[in-house]
């Protein structure tokens, strides 16, 4: 097995999860969104001063980690009594299908257990495959939403998890 481990990151670790977004965002989207679309949004989220603000505004950052090398990254926030809002998750393509985002996931969900939250959602755009991971994994589809995002639109399925 995999030796998988979590840690909180900081502002000091912006670089480190540019540089994994730098390998996992083209090879996750590209299928789903024109080169155009993901190169602004990339660049809309992942600067250096978006992600400061991100983590200033309340998003907690968390690297994973296997064999203390990084692989992955995710990011929760409160949204709303006892709900939480899981806002990124992404590993890498080279270590997708090993049990490494089961185990990111699983990790968040812990996480927002331990702070007091019985509910977990998140958006997946709808052409994405990962909407199916996200419900083996025991989240159901709740609503549709597109999102303004600069010129283009995300169009995405809000799923939720209940913890009660």
């Amino acid at each position: 097995m995999a030796d998988f481990t979590l840690k909180a990151a900081s502002t000091a670790d912006i670089g480190l999860i540019i540089s994994l977004q730098q390998k996992i965002w083209e090879p996750t989207y590209r299928e789903i969104l024109s080169s155009a679309q993901i190169n602004y949004m990339f660049d809309l989220l992942y600067s250096p001063e978006s992600l400061s603000r991100q983590m200033q505004d309340g998003q907690e950052f968390y690297l994973l980690l296997q064999n203390n090398e990084p692989i992955g990254f995710a990011s929760v926030a409160w949204l709303a009594a006892h709900i939480y809002k899981l806002h990124k998750i992404y590993v890498l393509p080279s270590v997708q299908g090993t049990g490494a985002g089961k185990y990111l996931l699983e990790a968040v969900e812990t996480l927002v257990k331990d702070l007091g939250g019985n509910c977990l959602i998140l958006n997946v755009n709808r052409f994405n495959k990962a909407k199916g991971f996200y419900e083996r994994m025991g989240y159901q589809v709740i609503r549709e939403e597109d999102i303004a995002i600069g010129p283009y639109w995300m169009n995405d399925f809000v799923l939720e998890k209940s913890f009660v």
